[in-house]
């Protein structure tokens, strides 16, 4: 990263339209599946013989870790997504705009991040309704969210084996 200050213009934070995107699709899927779907295994959609729709809740961060506390976890994994939100907000005000691989991968992450959170703090849980599963072996549920932050943390990882231009 260069030290030379951009103008918000020139700047990476021009790529948060896409962070903007990921959380109002995030939110209205959300609110789709609360509104339409029962809650539970029980009233799942099996679409491919691989793959359901389901509504549950998850009170833990991925793969329904911690869920099972108090509820203090709520507000732990909230203000963690808030630091990194915020760092990579202001990573982003440091990149240019032209470098667009981890101003997207950064976009992704905060865009979900943020729809995660928005869960945690209106709703006490995290929304979920993607269920993967291999014969009866099912993955943990998850959502539109939880996959753009993936995405982006392998963009970033990715990225530190590209070669750098000097």
């Amino acid at each position: 990263m260069t030290q030379k200050a951009f103008s918000l213009k020139q700047s990476g934070v021009r790529w948060l339209w896409l962070a903007l995107l990921i959380f109002l699709a995030d939110i209205g899927i959300k609110l789709l599946v609360m509104k339409e779907m029962g809650y539970g295994w029980a009233n799942r959609i099996e679409v491919l013989p691989f793959f359901n729709l389901l509504y549950v809740h998850n009170y833990g961060a991925a793969f329904s870790f911690l869920s099972d506390q108090a509820g203090w976890q709520r507000w732990f994994f909230s203000g963690i997504a808030v630091i990194v939100v915020g760092l990579l907000a202001y990573w982003m005000r440091r990149l240019p705009a032209t470098e667009k691989w981890n101003n997207i991968a950064y976009a992704l992450i905060i865009g979900g991040a943020v729809g995660n959170v928005f869960d945690r703090v209106v709703h006490g849980f995290v929304v979920d309704y993607l269920d993967f599963y291999w014969g009866t072996y099912h993955w943990p549920a998850f959502n539109l969210a939880d996959s753009t932050i993936c995405l982006g943390a392998a963009m970033i990882v990715l990225d530190s084996f590209r070669g750098k231009k000097h």
